[in-house]
Parts: structure tokens; sequence; C-alpha cells
């Protein structure tokens, strides 16, 4: 200022009342400049604001997609996982959830054309079954849960040729034509994102994915928890971005970690195996822990019932209580006893 030869509104004259020129053009130019301040102070809030929710885990910030439509890394277990499809994750409260105690059937074996057991939910196979089997099954009251095998490549399936070789691993010990599939491989997800398709266009309400637990086999491809963990937190939004509840299927261990990530849960054998009690959690948050048993062995299938000693060991456990369990045969056909 002291080389316009202005001076400030403190040092300027006044005569008869009147502000000198000089003097109105100092206050306007004040005015001016906190105007400018108060827009820059603005901006900088703006700014900070997208960076903190940039930073933030995702989800926290609604509409906001990585740069490009992009997907962080998948070589990360705990990196978040942004929309395949960029479109927002729906609430779960749009998304169906069982509740603890909620009857079923599963029956991966046939094709399901009408409910045979009075239940309320069906978990069936997702490929061997027509949209029109599940359209009359929802008809008669039920929800459809369908299955899909996740963590394996199986050699029967219509879309095997889409694996490549570097997608497989091990065999898995004792299901012939199976082996464990990198759900690391960007290939594998997509594969898998096209069953998630199916389901939608099918009009599943839920999904069962199998074999997610690679982490705790013989799997030739050194895939750990936090593998797991990054793999069903990708499937999980990519399920429910499309309308579909996410189960967990086995995989114990991760139980604490993905939790939130699913509606429902499906175990085999935790009874046999001592760990029911991992799936506290889920029925404390009113999520249903849907929970096979097989008393025959790995040998027997048949239409005859065990005995009321065995059915009472499972249905009477207080390990299981308010879980929806069924004794099974092994090949999960159409034969099944309620508790």
């Amino acid at each position: 200022m002291a080389a316009t030869g202005y001076k400030s509104s403190s040092e300027a004259g006044l005569k008869g009342g009147h502000v000198w020129p000089w003097s109105r053009w100092s206050k306007q130019k004040t005015i001016i400049i906190c105007l400018i301040m108060l827009l820059s102070i603005a901006a900088l809030a703006v700014g900070l604001g997208v960076g903190l929710c940039r930073a933030a885990t995702y989800g926290h910030c609604p509409g906001w997609k990585y740069p490009g439509g992009g997907r962080p890394g998948w070589d990360h277990g705990d990196a978040p996982t942004d929309s395949p499809t960029g479109a927002p994750t729906p609430p779960n409260g749009e998304l169906w959830q069982p509740a603890p105690g909620t009857t079923w059937q599963i029956n991966l074996v046939d094709r399901v054309k009408a409910s045979k057991m009075q239940v309320d939910v069906y978990d069936i196979d997702l490929f061997d079954n027509e949209k029109d089997d599940i359209s009359r099954l929802k008809e008669e009251g039920r929800k459809i849960i369908c299955y899909f095998s996740a963590g394996s490549f199986e050699d029967w399936r219509e879309d095997a040729k889409k694996f490549e070789d570097s997608d497989l691993g091990r065999g898995l010990d004792g299901w012939d034509g199976e082996k464990w599939l990198n759900t690391r491989s960007e290939n594998v997800r997509n594969i898998m994102l096209s069953r998630l398709d199916m389901a939608k266009d099918k009009g599943c309400n839920g999904v069962d994915p199998d074999n997610v637990d690679g982490y705790d086999n013989n799997n030739g491809l050194n895939l750990s928890q936090d593998d797991a963990v990054n793999y069903i937190t990708f499937l999980a939004d990519a399920a429910h971005q499309r309308g579909l509840s996410m189960g967990l299927k086995n995989a114990v261990a991760i139980i604490p970690k993905v939790k939130q990530k699913v509606e429902f849960a499906v175990n085999e054998q935790c009874l046999e195996y001592s760990q029911c009690g991992a799936y506290k959690p889920l029925i404390d948050a009113n999520k249903a822990v849907f929970h096979i048993e097989y008393p025959k062995g790995e040998e027997k299938s048949d239409s005859v019932n065990v005995a009321a000693n065995v059915r009472s060991s499972v249905c009477g456990n207080p390990t299981t209580e308010k879980f929806s369990s069924v004794l099974k045969n092994i090949n999960l056909d159409e034969w099944a006893q309620t508790c």
C-alpha cells in the first residue's frame, strides 16, 4: 500500500463528514479481500473433506469411486474392495437376512421342481435348477439360496472352459473332477461375477459360495486366510449390488473378519469338529446359521432315518442352540431329518 501513496482509513482525514475517495476505495478493497479469504477457506474445507473420504474405509463416502473406476489390488487381503460395477452397495436393511432358527432344506443332487418339505428356505444348485423352478418354489412361500462353488474348479460345469490353467491348484481330496482355484485371479473373479449374474437372473434370494476355505487345505496355490477374507469381501459386495444375500460357507477361522459382510452362514459338521461355538457372533447379530451334520458317515446315502438318540445328540446339543440344524446324507440329496 505504501507504493500507491494511499493511506489507511485510520490515517484518512475526514472533512465535514465527507469520506475522501481514496478512503472509500480502501474500504471496498478490504471487503473484496475478506470475500476472497472466505472463498479460499471454503475451498480448503471441501478439499479436506474429499481427502478424508478417500482415506477412509470403503463405504464411508457414498458415491465416491476409485480414480478411473478401478478396484484396489486383490493381492492385499485387507484392502477395501470397490464395487465391480460402480453401483452403490444397498444397505443391509434392503437385503434378505434370515433369522436364527429359520427352517431349511438343502438338496444339491436333484432338480427341485417342488418343495416336499414345509420349510422356510431351500438351498439348491445354481446350475441344475431353472428360473421356472425357482419361481415355483418362491410362489410356495420359500426363500431360495443358490449354491455354487466359488473356490473350486468343477470340470462338469457349463463354464468350465473359461478357467485358465494358471487358475487351478491341487485336486480336492475325495472329490473327483475338482481343483482348488486361485481366488486372487482376475479371471476367476470375473467368472464368479457371471455366476452371480446368473443367480440374480434366476431369482435367487441369496447365494451359498462353497470352498472359500482353501487356506485350510493343501491347495497348491499358497492361499492364506487374508486371501479368503479379501475374496469373501469381493463376493459379498458383488452379491449385494445384485440384491443377493451372501452366505459364509464353513471358513470358521475368519468369522470375526467377515461377519459383517454376510447375512447368514452355512456350516458342515461343526459339532463333529467342535467348532459350533465360533458361530455365536452371527447368532447374536440375528443371522441364521444353517447347520449340517452327516451322522451316517461318508459311505452311506439312503432314505433311512437315524435313531432317535443320534438325532437328539445333534438337535439337543447346547452349542447348536438357535441353529437351523439338519441331518443329511453326505451326497446332499433329498433325504433330511430336521430338528
